[in-house]
Formats: C-alpha cells, sequence, structure tokens
C-alpha cells in the first residue's frame, strides 16, 4: 500500500484518548469534556445519554466527538479512571510520614470527602454507574478500586494490630465506604459543615466505635 494512502487511513482513526493531566491546552480541554460528560451522566444516566447529548454539552461537534472517544463507554472509562487515580494518588501523598493509624484513617476519610464533596456529580455517576465499563475497560478500573479498597483495609489492619482490638477490618472498611460514598445524596453544607467538619465527625464515628470494643482475648501459649 502507498506509502500516502496508509498515512491518510491513519489519520481517519480514532485517537486514543488519555486520561486529563493539568498542563497542555489539550489537557485542560479534555477535562472540560470529561466535566460535561460528567454531567449528562448525571442528569440522564449512562443509559439515558447519548452521544449526541454529550456533544451538545460539551460544545464539540458530533464527528469531533467519536474521532476522539469513539463511543461514551470511552468517556465514562475516562471519567472514572481520572477520578480514582487522582484520589489515590493525593491519599499516597497525604499518608507519607504519618505513622499515627488512627490518624491515616482520618486522612483517608478527609482526602475522600474533599475530593467528592467538590465533586458531587461525579460521585453520584460512580455510584450508579459501577457495572457499565464492559470488557477490558471494567477490568482496568475494578482493579484501581481494588487497589484503593486494600489500602484502606491495611489502614485498618494496622488500627486494629496497633490497639489490640477485636474487630472484623472489612466489616469496618465497608461501613466506613457506605458512610463516605453516599452523602451526595443528603450533604447539605449548612447543615453538615465543610470537609474538615465532615471528615472530623465521621472519623471520630468511624474510630470510637472501633476503639470502645472489647480488648482481643490473650491467647495462652501452649
Amino acid at each position: 500500500m502507498p506509502a500516502a494512502a496508509t498515512a491518510a487511513r491513519a489519520s481517519r482513526r480514532p485517537r486514543k484518548s488519555r486520561a486529563p493531566v493539568p498542563g497542555t491546552r489539550f489537557d485542560r480541554r479534555m477535562g472540560e469534556i470529561l466535566d460535561h460528560a460528567t454531567a449528562v451522566f448525571c442528569d440522564k444516566g449512562y443509559e439515558g445519554a447519548s452521544m449526541r447529548d454529550l456533544s451538545r454539552a460539551s460544545g464539540m461537534s458530533l464527528a469531533g466527538l467519536y474521532y476522539y472517544f469513539e463511543s461514551k463507554e470511552r468517556l465514562l472509562y475516562l471519567i472514572q479512571k481520572h477520578t480514582f487515580t487522582t484520589i489515590l494518588e493525593k491519599l499516597k501523598q497525604r499518608l507519607e510520614g504519618v505513622g499515627d493509624p488512627g490518624q491515616r484513617i482520618r486522612i483517608f476519610i478527609l482526602n475522600h470527602l474533599e475530593y467528592f464533596m467538590a465533586n458531587q456529580r461525579g460521585l453520584k455517576v460512580l455510584s450508579h454507574e459501577d457495572e457499565a465499563l464492559k470488557n477490558g475497560l471494567g477490568s482496568e478500573i475494578a482493579g484501581i478500586k481494588r487497589e484503593y479498597y486494600h489500602l484502606c483495609l491495611g489502614l485498618m489492619e494496622d488500627l486494629r494490630r496497633a490497639q489490640g482490638r477485636d474487630f472484623n477490618a472489612r466489616t469496618a472498611v465497608m461501613s466506613l465506604f457506605g458512610m463516605i460514598n453516599w452523602i451526595y445524596t443528603w450533604y447539605n453544607p449548612r447543615v453538615d459543615g465543610n470537609a474538615e467538619d465532615l471528615a472530623r465527625q465521621m472519623g471520630d464515628i468511624v474510630l470510637n466505635g472501633i476503639t470502645c470494643g472489647k480488648k482481643a482475648a490473650k491467647r495462652e501459649k501452649p
């Protein structure tokens, strides 16, 4: 095949979209498009939203949207990947140099709430469209979410060992996620305060509820 024809065909192929990284004009524009897509998915639901809806919201032509993203599934994938990688990276940075197990759990709560209280539509989309991604896209996002879960589980296990308490770390983690993942359904800043206020209250509930449990029984040496 002539080189010119090969180049022309390659130019018509959809470009591989990537999660936005602040810096370049392209990345900023990508972030804006994902914000618009998040709003559309939040209002219409993933199944109810069309590429034409996403095109109108983003101000990009329908042909241009298909060129860069191929499908609405690709947009949902990028929204989820950007969200989970961002919150995970920020959490790891904040945990560096902090040794107290209780304080590390409070950092986890605050990091989660700060991000999602500033992006409540995103939290709703992530909660309601959890199973929408299929095949490899869904597997990749599931892997990032497992890393996030296991990090929190490790924090709970550290607390359990440090304080010698008898509680189920998995139950504690899943209960915590139940608290922090549904705030978009009830949060009112006039009543509930800002992220720091809410994180402090939730941290007290989680840590005091855990640490008031009975002491782990000492096992006698054989």
